[in-house]
């Protein structure tokens, strides 16, 4: 071989190098720049519900276990002449249902299987702010069972119920509703926890277990969630935290867990829990002002169970969303991975598929 043509050959081959190099580079540049688009996306909702007359603040959910198809969104309209929305799950108004009449109806949770003189029945719960009390109605037919309302923060000098969540003991199926407010004592005691119980009139009464959970006195405590198979319930200490806490009032008042300090614009506000499986899955906090949503991990790790792990934030459509709900049932695979629902700030509900929200792992 002459030099020429060895020459010739070391030039080509180096010139092939190079582009591979320069196909390589774009081809990583490509993957970085998809990542960080998929991240920066909006995700939209599958539908966005027929509005409310005056503010949207919370939701919740109703599995109808014999027909899928009729389960329930509710959701308050938060006003002093404020109301109980109910819709289905294409996001219609559904009005015979409708619960009016409420003064400022704050937030709304609902619980399954409540002892009702030997009848069992499901109820969703919400507290009326400007009355100082909760009203409780059994489901899906939305009729009052609280002979007119239970009073809370009784001989309190800050009242104004807002958060509430309902807590099924799985030893006993003993039913607790615990309630935030708006203003409370920092230290110990801004939650209070009442046991439900069954009159012999039919009606459901609250008895009063204990008053606990910290406050960092900077804005309010209103978002508050629970986790019936691992026993905690969550609350989000508006511009400061997550907090953790044992749902059972047996286990006693120490805090668990404060996560989420950083990463959010203001408010910290709605919380939701997807179950994977009875011990794993994740939570969901809404950055309000962003309208983004913080996923936790909601297992913790290995070494310590109250470790809840960012996994990623996801920006949504929704409006500066107060309130949320989720669940893992997909109704027939009409919501992929399973149904979540945000309130947002223009009187909707936003409907998204968990496979949206979360995309592939």
């Amino acid at each position: 071989m002459t030099i020429n043509k060895l020459s010739l050959i070391i030039f080509l081959v180096f010139i092939s190098f190079l582009i591979a190099c320069q196909q390589k580079e774009k081809s990583v540049g490509s993957e970085i720049l998809t990542s960080v688009k998929s991240t920066n996306d909006t995700i939209q909702p599958l539908l966005v519900t027929e509005p409310v007359e005056h503010d949207t603040d919370d939701p919740a959910l109703w599995i109808n276990k014999n027909n899928l198809s009729k389960s329930l969104v509710i959701g308050t309209d938060k006003d002093s002449l404020g109301a109980l929305y109910v819709y289905d799950l294409d996001g219609k108004i559904i009005k015979d249902k409708v619960v009016r009449g409420l003064s400022r109806p704050n937030n709304v949770d609902v619980e399954y299987g409540f002892n009702l003189n030997g009848q069992q029945i499901d109820l969703a719960i919400v507290t009326e702010r400007f009355t100082n009390k909760i009203r409780i109605f059994s489901l899906p037919d939305m009729k009052p069972i609280d002979g007119g309302g239970i009073p809370v923060f009784e001989n309190e000098t800050f009242r104004d119920p807002m958060g509430v969540a309902i807590y099924k003991r799985p030893s006993d199926n003993a039913f607790f509703a615990i309630v935030g407010r708006k203003e409370g004592p920092t230290a110990d005691g801004y939650l209070w926890q009442y046991q439900l119980k069954a009159t012999l009139k039919g009606n459901v009464i609250a008895e009063l277990v204990r008053k606990f959970g910290a406050w960092s006195g900077k804005e309010e405590i209103e978002s508050i969630a629970v986790d019936d198979k691992l026993g905690y319930v969550y609350y989000s200490d508006e511009t400061f935290g997550i907090r953790k806490y044992f749902a059972d009032p047996e286990k006693g008042n120490k805090e668990l867990a404060l996560f989420g300090t950083t990463g959010f614009k203001e408010d910290h506000e709605g919380i939701s829990i997807y179950e994977e499986t009875d011990s794993t899955g994740y939570i969901l906090v809404s950055d309000q002002q962003a309208s983004k949503f913080h996923i936790f991990a909601r297992e913790g790790d290995k070494r310590n169970p109250h470790h809840h792990q960012l996994i990623k934030t996801v920006q949504l459509a929704v409006k500066e969303s107060d309130g949320s709900e989720i669940t893992s049932q997909t109704f027939h695979n009409k919501y992929p991975g399973g149904l979540f629902v945000a309130m947002s700030d223009d009187k909707t509900f936003h409907f998204y598929s968990w496979k949206d929200v979360f995309g592939d792992k």
